[in-house]
């Protein structure tokens, strides 16, 4: 029972992620002054003979409000991206909403702050992302019923902000929960044999990695285009709009190149010591990392945060860099397959793969930080270059292109496999952990809701105090 009381929880904590995302286009509510309750008590009649609902506030949560009409938006939201809303009660909806207040608010207690450049990076890739939906942004703005650009995007900052520090408040909790072995032990302990959950067939998986030699010119061109850049925007142009035309970074170059970060986000080292030895409004000389060459702008610093825009272009690599890179790889394999080295001393000697290389090229999971990948989770790609290898079998030299554009050549083989199993402590440790701490976060979250409500002004109105809520608060 233990393990199937874990895993409701981890459905109603993943309802409630799954909502928060599909409420992706609406938050729904905007922050607003407590106002005298004014509840959806009488229907009135439509031209038509139709009764509809006056809207009316239904919930209160500190300084935030709760329509009626904001349940209707989210299941229309759910709806429109393709969900089903059947077994979705008003009571849950109603519940879910009550919960993002609650974070929102707390966090404006705990001042958690959300810049406006966060809000206008956030507000880009959602309007870039509806547009691409329905073609126009005047669609979207019908959509929402406003009556021109401006009065939406005004109003969709505010729902993007309240978001945001939603977000954040959950972040803040969560990431304060840590687990020590004695309680994933314990943890595995209380499970009974009979729930113990069952893993799927794996297989741990090493590469090694050429990558192709950019000539000092082709590098030299890339300097110069970004010291013309630097120099364009030091003389007045924008950044932002910089880097969404020549910013080869596919995961800001749609926002201006945006990132927050502190010294422990994981980026490479030469970024991070870059970006800390900036002040507000300087610009970085062009500088290399393995993805190619940047430049740095400081937006904003609070604290041991900073926000930045920056752009990354990588120089092209010629064919005759291709050919020589594939020419060093094959003679690599060579040896392997001729045991005249192995895998692992090859990877460690020859890789241009800092983050393999010393492990002997052993690749980690990036969804579990395990060395394990789940064949029936694994990316396609992986899963197809690998499903055929026999084992201690060593691929035929593999172009990869990145997804950002950068080209290298790589080996593969499968160092071991792991048929399904019944979940063993010492074999699964990893796992058991992951799920221990996963069920340590969902009692700091409910204890976090208990406290806070017992603390917080909140008000349920009308026929909506008869919901039965997974949190009190109806404050019985």
């Amino acid at each position: 029972m233990l393990l199937k009381k874990l895993q409701l929880k981890t459905i109603d904590y993943r309802f409630g992620l799954t909502i928060c995302f599909l409420f992706f286009f609406n938050s729904i509510i905007s922050a607003q002054e407590i106002i005298p309750d004014v509840v959806a008590e009488k229907p009135i009649e439509t031209p038509s003979g139709q009764k509809q609902k006056i809207d009316g506030i239904i919930a209160n949560v500190g300084d935030y409000i709760v329509l009626d009409s904001d349940i209707d938006k989210g299941y229309l939201e759910i709806t429109s991206q393709g969900g089903s809303t059947k077994d979705i009660t008003r009571c849950q909806m109603l519940g879910k909403l009550l919960e993002d207040k609650l974070y929102a608010h707390q966090a404006i207690q705990d001042s958690i702050i959300v810049s406006d450049a966060e809000v206008r990076s956030m507000m880009d890739e959602r309007l870039n992302y509806m547009i691409q939906q329905v073609g126009d942004i005047n669609k979207v703005v019908a959509y929402y019923k406003k009556n021109s650009v401006e009065e939406f995007k005004t109003y969709f900052a505010d729902i993007l902000k309240e978001q945001k520090l939603a977000s954040e408040m959950q972040k803040k909790i969560i990431d304060a929960v840590e687990i020590t072995p004695e309680e994933v032990r314990n943890f595995f302990k209380k499970i009974p044999k009979e729930e113990l959950p069952t893993f799927g067939a794996e297989m741990e998986v090493a590469q090694i990695v050429v990558e192709p030699k950019v000539s000092e010119e082709d590098k030299q061109k890339v300097k110069d285009r970004l010291n013309a850049i630097r120099k364009d925007v030091l003389e007045g142009s924008s950044f932002a709009t910089k880097a969404v035309l020549y910013s080869q970074d596919p995961g800001s170059a749609h926002s201006g190149g945006y990132y927050k970060m502190t010294r422990k986000t994981p980026f490479v080292k030469e970024f991070k010591d870059v970006a800390f030895s900036l002040g507000e409004g300087e610009i970085s000389e062009p500088f290399e990392t393995n993805f190619g060459y940047h430049i740095i702008m400081i937006d904003k610093i609070k604290g041991q945060e900073v926000e930045l825009r920056h752009i990354l272009i990588a120089p092209t690599v010629s064919e005759t860099a291709l050919k020589d890179a594939k020419e060093r790889i094959t003679n690599i394999r060579n040896k392997i397959v001729n045991k005249e080295i192995t895998f692992a001393e090859a990877a460690r000697t020859e890789s241009d793969e800092k983050e393999t290389r010393t492990n002997g090229g052993t690749l980690v999971n990036p969804n579990t930080q395990d060395t394990r990948f789940e064949l029936t989770k694994m990316d396609p790609t992986l899963y197809s270059q690998v499903s055929n290898l026999k084992d201690t079998e060593v691929s035929q030299p593999l172009l990869n292109t990145d997804d950002k554009g950068k080209k290298t050549y790589k080996l593969i083989t499968v160092t071991n496999r792991i048929n399904e199993h019944t979940a063993d402590y010492a074999q699964d440790y990893t796992k058991i952990k992951e799920l221990a701490l996963k069920e340590k976060q969902i009692n700091a979250i409910a204890k976090w809701f208990d406290d806070k409500i017992k603390d917080t002004y909140i008000k349920v109105i009308g026929e909506y105090r008869d919901c039965k809520f997974t949190n009190n608060w109806l404050k019985k």
